[in-house]
């Protein structure tokens, strides 16, 4: 599978479909981007469960923002709509198949159950 390009428009549709999701942020001027396309689209043929997308951070400057994105190439792995990655730069064929076989293997009763115990107490401040 190729990748395929998200927009504000279709990101959280997307993210938070069941399975698992891996963004890279990137731009046509940043050379770590340039370098890490080729990984990435590699990637994406060795693993057709696995969706691969893109967000250009010039053309979706607010998506960019509202993600948090600080440095690019940034890459974001989410599986059935919860983040579980996040890491800026730009990471050789091999770190990347590190982080789509850790992501795999996930206990996804176990991330929410840990997600669930961090939600602060509501309170009436």
């Amino acid at each position: 599978m190729s990748t395929i390009h998200l927009t504000e428009d279709s990101f959280e549709r997307v993210v938070t479909r069941p399975g698992i999701v891996l963004v890279d942020f990137w731009a046509a001027w940043c050379g770590p981007c340039r370098m890490f396309a080729p990984v990435f689209e590699k990637a994406s043929e060795r693993h057709p469960d696995v969706v691969f997308a893109k967000v250009d951070t010039e053309a979706e400057r607010s998506l960019a923002a509202a993600a948090g994105i600080t440095s690019i190439p940034t890459l974001m792995a989410f599986r059935d709509g919860i983040l579980v990655f996040s890491q800026p730069g730009a990471l050789p064929a091999a770190a990347l198949e590190q982080v789509v076989t850790a992501v795999r293997e996930l206990d996804m009763d176990e991330v929410r159950s840990q997600l669930s115990s961090r939600q602060p107490a509501s309170s009436d401040a």
